[in-house]
C-alpha cells in the first residue's frame, strides 16, 4: 500500500524527504516528541500530513517542505549593482543566478561599491520579512574606515547619531583595529535605510574606505569567495524559515 493517500503523506516520511534526517531517526525525533506539525507536538508514528499545506518544525526549527524554493547566499563583488537588470548596462545579479532553473531575486541591497553577503530566493514572502526592519533581522559589517577610531566614537555609533533621514543608533558596535591611518570597525545593524553604515561612519568623522556584509540574520558568509553562490544548508534554510513563520504570526496575532 502507497504511504501516499488522500490523508496525507507519513510524517517520518515527510522528514526524510526534506533532508532531516533518514526515516528511521525521524521516526525517533516524532516518538522523542520533538516535532510539531502547526504548532503541535505529534508524537504518534503513524500520523500524516499534507506537505502543501502543514507547518512542521523540528527542535523549534522550521523545515522546508516546498521543494520548488531556492534559498542562495552570494558573496557580492564590489561594482555589481543589486539589481537583476541595469539600465546603465553596469554588472548586475543575473550573472550569478544562470545556474538555477527557477528566477530568484535578492533579497534588499547592497551598494555597488559594498561587497559581502546577500540572499537570493524565489520566496518573496521570506523575502518581504527579511528585508522589513520591522522584524529585526540583524546584518553584521566590516567596515575599514579613515582614522584612528576612539572607544568614545564607539560608544557614539552604539548610542546613535543623527543623520538627515532621522536618529540612527548601533545595535552593536565594536573596534577591531586601528593602525597606520586606518580602523576596522564591526557594525550590527537592523535597519534598512539607504547606505546607512558609510553614512554613520561620516558622521562620526571616519569616512568608509571598504565596506563588507559578513552576516545576514542567521547567515554567516564563512569562507565563501568572493563573486562565488551556494545553497545554503538544511539547517541555514530552517533558520529563515523559522524567522519567516515568527513574522506572520506576530502579523496575525496583531
Amino acid at each position: 500500500m502507497s504511504e501516499n493517500t488522500a490523508e496525507g503523506v507519513r510524517l517520518q516520511k515527510v522528514l526524510a524527504n526534506a533532508g532531516v534526517a533518514s526515516r528511521r531517526v525521524s521516526e525517533q525525533l516524532i516518538a522523542d516528541g520533538r516535532v510539531r506539525v502547526n504548532g503541535q507536538v505529534v508524537s504518534e508514528l503513524g500520523s500524516r500530513i499534507d506537505p502543501a499545506v502543514d507547518l512542521v518544525d523540528v527542535d523549534g526549527r522550521a523545515v522546508q517542505l516546498d521543494a520548488t524554493k531556492r534559498y542562495v547566499m552570494l558573496n557580492k563583488p564590489t561594482g555589481v549593482v543589486s539589481s537583476m537588470k541595469d539600465d546603465q548596462g553596469r554588472r548586475d545579479l543575473t550573472e550569478f543566478t544562470r545556474e538555477w532553473d527557477e528566477r530568484i531575486y535578492n533579497v534588499g541591497r547592497l551598494d555597488a561599491d559594498t561587497s559581502g553577503l546577500l540572499v537570493l530566493t524565489n520566496d518573496g514572502e521570506l523575502a518581504n520579512v527579511l528585508a522589513h526592519p520591522r522584524f529585526g533581522v540583524t546584518k553584521v559589517y566590516i567596515a575599514k574606515v579613515k582614522g584612528q577610531v576612539s572607544p568614545a566614537t564607539i560608544a557614539t555609533l552604539a548610542r546613535g547619531v543623527e543623520l538627515e533621514d532621522g536618529p540612527i543608533a548601533a545595535d552593536r558596535a565594536r573596534l577591531l583595529d586601528a593602525s597606520r591611518g586606518t580602523s576596522l570597525v564591526e557594525l550590527t545593524l537592523h535597519s534598512g535605510r539607504n547606505r546607512i553604515v558609510r553614512r554613520m561612519m561620516a558622521e562620526v568623522g571616519h569616512p568608509v574606505v571598504e565596506l563588507v556584509r559578513r552576516k545576514f540574520g542567521p547567515l554567516s558568509l564563512g569562507p565563501l569567495q568572493v563573486g562565488r553562490t551556494r545553497e545554503l544548508t538544511a539547517d541555514e534554510r530552517g533558520a529563515l524559515l523559522t524567522i519567516g513563520r515568527e513574522a506572520a504570526a506576530e502579523r496575525d496575532a496583531s
